[in-house]
C-alpha cells in the first residue's frame, strides 16, 4: 500500500469481493453512478449491479483506464444532476485485460477525483504477483485527500479458500464499512486470521511469495510460448501481461461466443469478452484465458486446439468478417 495505517483505517474482511459489497452498502442508493473501465471485472459489477448502480464506463489501452475522458464523462452525468459515488479501477495485471494502470494515469486519476471529489476504489488482488519491471506505488500511497479506498487479498498469494482479505481508507468510511459488517457476518473467521496471521509472522509468506511469482512466470511463459506457436498474428493479438494471471486475446474476424463453441467440443473453455462489459455494449473479438492453473503441456495443448477452432471457424462457408 505504501504507507503506514492506524488500526482505524484498516478493516479485514471474508475475501476482497466483500470489501466491494460493503462499500455499496456504505455509499450506494439505487440509481447512483459508479465509474469503471470497460472492460472490467465482472464479479465487482455484478456485485455493484445487485445494489442499483448504474454504469459510467471508461475504455482502457495498454496503460489501462483512459483517464483523459473522465471530466467530459463525469461532467456530464453531474449535469444531470445525478450523483456518483465512486471510480472503482484495477490497477496492476488488470482483469482481464493484464495491463498496468502507468503512474502517470494514476497521478491524473487522483487529481480527476480530488477537482470532482469522487472516492478512487483500488482494486489490487494482483500487484504481489508481478514477474518483471519496476512496482508502480499505489492511488493509495499517493492520495493525499483520503479519496482512497485500498483493496487486496491473500487469495492470490496464499490460498483462495482462506477467505481473508483487507481493505484501507480513512477512518470515516472504514467505519462505516466495519459497523455494515457486524450486521452481515459480525467478522472475518478468527481462525482463518489467526491462520494467516501465524503464517505471515513465521516468514514463510516472505519466503515462498519468490517461489510463487515464479511459478507463475513459467506458467505465463509457456502460454506466451503456446500462442506464438499456435496463433497467427494475423488473426490473432494479444498483449504479454508483466504479472497477474491473464491474457486478452482479440479475434477480429470472430465472434468469441461461437469460437467458444467449437472450443468447448475439443474440450476446451475460455470466457468470452462480452462477460466483461458491464453495458453489454463491447467484447465481442474478445476473449481471456487464464494461465495460473494448467501445466504448461496442457496449456499447449489447449491453445492449439483454440488455434484448431479459429481455422475451422473460417473455413465455414458463408464466414464473414465480424
Amino acid at each position: 500500500m505504501g504507507r503506514k495505517l492506524s488500526t482505524s483505517e484498516l478493516l479485514i474482511t471474508a475475501g476482497s469481493a466483500q470489501v466491494i459489497d460493503l462499500l455499496c452498502w456504505a455509499l450506494l442508493d439505487r440509481g447512483d453512478w459508479v465509474i469503471c473501465e470497460e472492460p472490467t471485472f465482472q464479479g465487482a459489477t455484478g456485485t455493484m449491479f445487485n445494489h442499483g448502480a448504474r454504469f459510467l464506463t471508461v475504455p482502457c489501452d495498454g496503460e489501462g483506464m483512459k483517464v483523459e475522458l473522465l471530466p467530459e464523462r463525469i461532467e456530464r452525468i453531474r449535469a444531470a444532476g445525478e450523483p456518483i459515488k465512486f471510480i472503482y479501477t484495477i490497477v496492476n495485471f488488470h482483469n482481464p485485460l493484464g495491463c498496468d494502470l502507468s503512474l502517470q494515469r494514476r497521478a491524473r486519476l487522483l487529481e480527476i477525483a480530488r477537482t470532482y471529489g469522487i472516492l478512487i476504489l483500488e482494486d489490487d488482488p494482483y500487484g504481489w504477483v508481478r514477474f518483471e519491471g519496476e512496482d508502480i506505488p499505489s492511488l493509495f500511497s499517493m492520495d493525499d485527500s483520503g479519496l482512497v479506498v485500498f483493496s487486496s487479498t491473500f487469495s492470490k498469494i496464499l490460498a483462495p479458500g482462506t477467505r481473508v482479505a483487507w481493505c484501507a481508507g480513512r477512518d470515516e468510511i472504514i467505519r462505516k464499512m466495519t459497523v455494515l459488517k457486524e450486521n452481515v457476518d459480525t467478522c472475518t473467521s478468527v481462525l482463518a486470521q489467526a491462520i494467516v496471521w501465524e503464517y505471515c509472522r513465521l516468514g514463510y509468506l516472505d519466503a515462498f511469495l519468490p517461489r510463487i511469482i515464479d511459478h507463475y512466470r513459467k506458467k505465463r511463459d509457456g502460454m506466451e510460448t503456446a500462442l506464438k506457436k499456435h496463433l497467427s498474428p494475423d488473426r490473432v493479438s494479444w498483449q504479454k501481461p508483466g504479472g497477474g494471471f491473464f491474457y486478452w486475446l482479440t479475434v477480429p474476424e470472430i465472434p468469441a461466443v461461437q469460437l467458444l463453441e467449437k472450443a468447448l467440443e475439443k474440450k476446451v473453455a475460455f470466457v468470452p469478452g462480452n462477460a466483461f462489459y458491464p453495458t453489454g455494449s463491447g467484447g465481442l473479438n474478445n476473449f481471456r484465458m487464464c494461465f495460473t492453473f494448467a501445466s504448461t503441456e496442457m496449456t499447449d495443448l489447449g491453445v492449439r486446439y483454440i488455434g484448431e477452432a479459429i481455422r475451422e471457424f473460417e473455413q465455414e462457408p458463408g464466414h464473414k468478417k465480424s
